[in-house]
């Protein structure tokens, strides 16, 4: 059962601004990395389904964070048919991300009340899955279909459209500078916050430095809006 609704996870990702998404198989790493990003000020937290048992792995992690790190909101993402949907829902996510826009996962996060963030590349898509019900749609990937320039050409005639891209988002200030000024609502993170040192074990001290300062420079742009 998800701990927060659709509403809520909306207003947490506009207020952080930052979604970092993960995959390990290795729960003890995939702990430390969710910590280092709590650590920053993240609240929001994406774990991909991309792995052999991940739904396993996902309940541990889900039961883990409500009793370790108060107000972190996590979700799955890499969801492309409503069974993972459901089976996900049950172990208590509280959004669902999918790199594809698919109907029968909208209605049954719509059931649910849960946040439902479906992977989107046209104008069309982007429509349907408002009409669907999706609060938030997700460009993907976005650097790839026309990346900031892509987002203002769309919010110019459908100011209302939340859009998290998610591909090509980096902690750089002229990165980030260049997403939200074109009018993103949020952005989703990966590699380029989750980095390691040069011995290639995950730098926890550095995902946590990495993830505050994209807040900072993501507040300090909504205050010259």
């Amino acid at each position: 059962m998800a701990k927060y609704t659709r509403i809520e996870v909306a207003q947490i990702m506009s207020s952080t601004g930052i979604i970092p998404l993960f995959y390990h198989a290795n729960i003890e790493i995939v702990k430390k990395v969710i910590t280092a990003c709590y650590d920053g000020g993240a609240r929001v937290f994406e774990f991909t389904n991309r792995g052999d048992h991940a739904q396993d792995l996902f309940s541990n992690l889900s039961k883990w964070v409500l009793n370790s790190l108060p107000g972190m909101v996590l979700g799955i993402g890499s969801v492309v048919d409503h069974g993972t949907a459901s089976l996900f829902i049950q172990k208590g996510a509280n959004f669902i991300v999918s790199p594809i826009l698919n109907p029968e996962i909208a209605r049954v996060c719509n059931r649910r009340k849960i946040a439902w963030l479906p992977g989107c590349a046209t104008p069309t898509e982007i429509n349907y899955a408002e009409e669907l019900g999706a609060e938030i749609v997700k460009i993907f990937p976005a650097a790839q279909i026309g990346g900031p320039d892509f987002i203002k050409s769309i919010k110019s005639p459908c100011p209302w459209t939340s859009i998290m891209p998610s591909g090509g988002v980096s902690p750089e200030k002229e990165n980030l500078t260049n997403w939200f000024r074109a009018g993103a609502y949020c952005v989703g993170m990966g590699s380029h916050l989750i980095v390691k040192n040069k011995n290639g074990d995950f730098d926890y001290k550095k995902i946590t430095e990495l993830t505050q300062k994209s807040i900072h420079i993501v507040a300090q742009l909504g205050k010259e809006n």
